[in-house]
């Protein structure tokens, strides 16, 4: 799964996601929880940057604490969840991030404990995990994981490189068998973990030593 990811912005953001429309400023957050409201870039051409809260309500929800269970979307399953198989076939969108947070379960001195990792990219500071929205509310689309997190954790957010992202964010097409082939793990050659301070667990917490390794 994905619950917690960090974004800090680099100078070149607007460029590096290929947003004309820069009235939204991207702010950075080294701690981000479901229910924050963040940046995500919708439409193909152009590019819009949206500010959406996590955790997507469905627009027949009734109830908008659904919001919960929905900040991930598995892709394994999408195109068939109710919550989500609209907004995976019409609305697709990138959630600008620089990292994310796992917990990796074990034994300390007998009891159950959980470690926390900051996960990135070896060679970019920023990148888009693969997402899905309705109005105003969005979800990661999670995978497998790969050989770096399965240590830590079964499950990953689906990060897509930058070539595949006009792919998925082209709404106006849905070929399953493409979109398919994109919602995979990522190279884990291509990515670091390092475990970091538990004071990420506390979602007040929010400062850059927490993605420091100890």
């Amino acid at each position: 799964m994905c619950g917690r990811y960090a974004f800090i912005p680099q100078g070149d953001f607007y460029d590096r996601f290929e947003i004309d429309d820069r009235e939204i400023k991207a702010g950075t957050s080294y701690n981000i929880a479901p229910g924050a409201m963040v940046p995500v870039v919708t439409i193909n051409s152009p590019r819009k940057l949206q500010l959406m809260r996590w955790g997507l309500i469905p627009s027949w929800a009734k109830d908008p604490r659904i919001a919960y269970h929905t900040i991930n979307a598995r892709s394994e399953e999408i195109e068939n969840k109710p919550a989500f198989r609209a907004a995976f076939k019409y609305r697709r969108c990138l959630v600008p991030a620089s990292g994310f947070f796992e917990w990796k379960k074990a034994k300390d001195e007998g009891k159950s404990v959980k470690f926390p990792y900051w996960i990135k990219l070896k060679d970019a500071d920023m990148f888009g995990f693969a997402g899905v929205y309705e109005e105003g509310t969005f979800s990661i689309v999670t995978t497998a994981a790969n050989e770096i997190m399965k240590p830590i954790h079964d499950r990953m957010p689906v990060i897509l490189h930058r070539e595949q992202e006009d792919r998925w964010l082209e709404n106006s097409k849905f070929d399953l068998k493409e979109l398919k082939s994109l919602m995979v793990p990522y190279p884990s050659e291509e990515m670091t973990a390092v475990r970091v301070s538990p004071r990420v667990n506390n979602p007040m917490n929010n400062s850059p030593d927490l993605l420091t390794e100890i």
